[in-house]
């Protein structure tokens, strides 16, 4: 088990709600765990980051600058790879009170 510490920090509003909200619904058992896990995933991002920039880094050494073109075409090309995922439609139902013209 790891060692906790206390932290006191300034955080938006609207996270703490966020917070709230995810306990509230029994996705964590507290606002620090909460905190904690968002703080995990921060490092882990920060870290892919790194890593992708010592990839690109170490590419450019081996090859050189990749160009703005070369990236534009990266793009376009991932662009036209890429499958289109959408939400399927959920049906609301129709206001109460209200008579459906029919």
């Amino acid at each position: 088990m790891s060692v906790k510490r206390r932290l006191s920090a300034s955080v938006d509003a609207n996270l703490i709600a966020a917070a709230e909200d995810a306990v509230a619904k029994g996705r964590f058992v507290s606002v620090s765990a909460w905190v904690n896990d968002a703080l995990q995933l921060k490092v882990a991002h920060d870290r892919r980051l790194e890593a992708l920039a010592g990839f690109v880094a170490e590419f450019e050494r081996e090859h050189g600058v990749i160009s703005p073109h070369e990236m534009d075409a990266a793009a376009r090309r991932a662009r036209g790879r890429a499958t289109p995922v959408r939400a399927a439609r959920v049906s609301r139902p129709a206001p109460q009170g209200r008579r459906r013209a029919g």
